[in-house]
């Protein structure tokens, strides 16, 4: 078992560089980060959006003096007084 014997040995193949992405494709990995980018900041800004459209209509609630029961309950008997007239 020498080694002598086995032959010349083959040269490595080296990997070849990796060609340049074409403007589609370019274009394609910039709408993928695009779009990755816009879902992050959907789930980060949209709860503030809601909890800051809650906080303000119970401010504005508060700063009225009344909650949103009572208006409902003024709302039912103006449909009442509605329905009696006509």
């Amino acid at each position: 078992m020498s080694d002598l014997h086995e032959g010349p040995l083959t040269p490595v193949s080296t990997p070849s560089a990796p060609s340049k992405l074409t403007a589609r494709e370019k274009r394609w990995r910039r709408r993928r980060q695009r779009h990755r980018f816009e879902e992050i900041l959907g789930w980060i800004v949209v709860p503030f959006i809601i909890y800051g459209i809650y906080w303000g209509i119970s401010a504005g609630f508060d700063f009225l003096g009344t909650s949103p029961g009572t208006v409902w309950d003024q709302l039912m008997q103006v449909k009442q007084m509605m329905e009696k007239r006509g």
